[in-house]
């Protein structure tokens, strides 16, 4: 009943594009403001250099940035935007010296999205963080004119939750990777759609090469492809795979103890969901203040849109879009696999994980326009609303200096 009262608003918009990006800039516009606010308003503040991998890196890190000093132990906090920064200025010097500090075993794979800095950054560290900012918002508005092309009248309405989606904001607020891989992700598969190959190959090498659930939506088209014996399409998505394998040979070669296996080590059954909702009954038997509980309770709606993501596959008529449905289980495998210190312990680190749900669930509901979608969306709004009351009013300044 809430969601058929939602129809109007998305119709509305959807017969207002002007609106529709409007709102998309005014979401993202506030969300920056309210970061740099909090930090003199220097843009490097997103990318959330910490002061120990800055001081490790002096002569990569850009005058005057925001370094964040963390605790003690922490290697001065900061975040993973500085990691694809640093891993981008060897590229940008046209060398492959990789910055200090950090695990290439994990990180060196991801080279895509550094790729994609790097051409700002020959001009510039300054130039290289600005990249940052093109990147995230530019590919999400492209690709999501590429994603309005693919879906049919009916299902067009609700592309804006593509630009709505709380879950690209929170990797542009931490200046990350995972839009930027979705967005090349739905360019790329515009192209499969339309046959044009050479793009798609590009720009899905790309997209795994940026963060590799890319592969949660490529797998499931190529054995789409491989059911409906189109040995064609069977050999344009297996050529996608050409250029990761190329890169993670070199890598093998430049890091002896690199292996491909590395991210298995993250794959944790259901342990980070236990051991999140286990953290909860302890601190409301220890009877901590409710700041302490709030935050606690701030990951529980991901929970909740874990469980209606893992049940919405099977709902509708299964023949149909079940190649989607594939790619929508895989991204819940994804989340139930995580585990509690690298994943379920932080907002944004498990929330994040949810940003190709979006994209792959208007494809399902292109396909098939039975399947129950509304509580889903519902609780993906309400998840939104949650991330803009913390971003504008939650959020607390951190412990941080400027330059050295």
């Amino acid at each position: 009943m809430v969601f058929k009262r939602l129809d109007p608003f998305f119709l509305y918009l959807n017969s207002k594009q002007w609106l529709s990006v409007t709102m998309f800039l005014i979401l993202w516009g506030l969300s920056t403001l309210s970061y740099w606010k909090k930090y003199e308003w220097n843009p490097s503040s997103m990318v959330n250099f910490g002061h120990e991998f800055a001081l490790q890196n002096q002569s990569e890190t850009p005058l005057n940035s925001i370094l964040f000093k963390g605790e003690t132990g922490d290697l001065g906090a900061g975040y993973d935007g500085q990691i694809f920064y640093y891993f981008s200025r060897p590229l940008a010097n046209f060398n492959l010296n990789w910055p200090k500090g950090f695990d290439e075993s994990y990180r060196a794979p991801r080279i895509g999205y550094p790729l994609l800095i790097a051409m700002f950054g020959i001009f510039g560290k300054g130039f290289a963080i600005f990249g940052m900012y093109f990147w995230n918002i530019s590919l999400i508005l492209l690709s999501y004119f590429f994603l309005r092309k693919l879906l049919d009248e009916k299902t067009k309405p609700y592309a804006i939750l593509y630009l709505l989606s709380p879950f690209a904001l929170g990797s542009y607020y931490v200046l990350v990777s995972d839009s930027v891989m979705v967005s090349l992700l739905i360019i790329a598969y515009y192209f499969y759609v339309k046959e044009n190959w050479i793009p798609f190959i590009l720009l899905s090498s790309l997209a795994i090469l940026t963060k590799e659930p890319a592969l949660f939506l490529l797998f499931p088209i190529g054995l789409a492809a491989l059911v409906n014996k189109d040995w064609k399409r069977m050999v344009v998505v297996g050529a996608v795979l050409v250029g990761p394998v190329c890169w993670h040979l070199y890598l093998s070669y430049r890091f002896p103890n690199w292996r491909p296996g590395r991210l298995t080590d993250f794959i944790l059954p259901f342990e980070g969901l236990i051991s999140y909702m286990e953290s909860i009954w302890r601190q409301l038997a220890s009877g901590s203040n409710f700041k302490e509980v709030a935050r606690l309770f701030s990951r529980f709606p991901l929970v909740i849109l874990f469980f209606l993501g893992a049940f919405l596959p099977f709902t509708g008529k299964i023949q149909k879009g079940w190649e989607f449905r594939i790619s929508f289980l895989l991204i819940m495998f994804m989340v139930a696999t995580a585990g509690y210190y690298h994943f379920w312990s932080v907002y944004e680190n498990v929330s994040r994980m949810f940003t190709l749900s979006i994209p792959v669930l208007l494809l399902l509901m292109n396909a098939d326009k039975q399947i129950r979608k509304e509580e889903y969306i519902f609780v993906t709004l309400a998840i939104l609303f949650l991330f803009l009351v913390k971003v504008l009013f939650i959020s607390k300044q951190m412990s941080y200096q400027i330059g050295f």
